[in-house]
């Protein structure tokens, strides 16, 4: 893989996607870096956790030659590590080999190389990429720019093509023959994008704030003003009868009409 993805890390600083990175000998060398740490022992089972995401980790519980032979025939690295400040264990240790395209997850998908996904596809009984599952093309798309091309073995090699332009752009090919047909299948590594983050320090919020404020007080209530392009409206004849009062200043034509509606009342 490329050095820029070959960062330092620790115990502390290990997650299911960096241990990737590291390889047997380095879950040994970690591990002793760690022992001087006082909460080694309270986050063990943290960390072996870690450790067991890409590792086959077994506790050789016989320490005798012909047993540690047996384990390192298997592909194992065998070592002692500290498991408390009195007791030492030895494991032995091997990581997970990707060879079929299950072997495949989010975490490991960019810690393998575009050669090595054409060969873990390929072992896919041939294929193609319809016959992964959505699920896996997700994952492999998550590291890789995919495509593919299904043309006439005769055709396929054409120059000025599709397999000879993404060659020169530095994708890897995978043919599967199919009949008198090529699919040809070109993945190369997504590049790493990391996403800006808006960071606001106190005078920013409080600027913001303050704008917000302002723009609410710029809202005024107009819900009861009356419309001026009304053809109603009228200035003069609004304030003359907005002070108008509905009774008569008269008393005795109030007393007049009394007597009118009491006539009435008899009828």
């Amino acid at each position: 893989m490329k050095e820029t993805n070959k960062k330092a890390v620790s115990l502390k600083t290990l997650n299911k996607s960096n241990v990737w990175d590291i390889q047997e000998n380095d879950v040994f060398r970690l591990w002793e870096a760690a022992e001087k740490d006082a909460d080694l022992k309270e986050n063990m089972r943290h960390y072996t956790e870690i450790l067991r995401s890409a590792f086959d980790i077994e506790e050789v519980k016989i320490d005798k030659p012909e047993v540690v032979k047996k384990y390192e025939a298997r592909g194992f690295k065998v070592g002692q590590v500290r498991t408390d400040e009195n007791t030492k264990t030895k494991w032995a240790v091997k990581k997970h080999p990707i060879t079929r395209v299950t072997d495949l997850t989010y975490e490991n998908i960019r810690h393998i190389s575009a050669a090595k996904l054409m060969e873990v596809i390929d072992r896919n009984f041939g294929g193609g990429w319809d016959s992964l599952s959505q699920s896996i093309q997700d994952i492999i798309q998550s590291g890789f720019d995919i495509s593919t091309t299904t043309l006439p073995k005769d055709r396929l090699h054409n120059p000025g093509g599709m397999y000879e332009k993404k060659v020169a752009d530095g994708f890897e090919v995978l043919e599967i023959v199919k009949g008198l047909w090529v699919e040809a299948i070109f993945a190369k590594v997504k590049p790493l994008v990391e996403r800006p983050r808006m960071k606001l320090d106190i005078d920013e919020d409080e600027e913001l704030d303050q704008e917000l404020d302002d723009e609410y007080a710029e809202i005024e209530d107009h819900y009861n003003d009356v419309d001026e392009d009304d053809d109603d409206y009228d200035e003069d004849k609004l304030t003359e009868e907005s002070y108008r009062t509905t009774i008569d200043e008269n008393p005795e034509d109030l007393d007049l009409e009394a007597a009118e509606v009491a006539d009435d009342d008899e009828y």
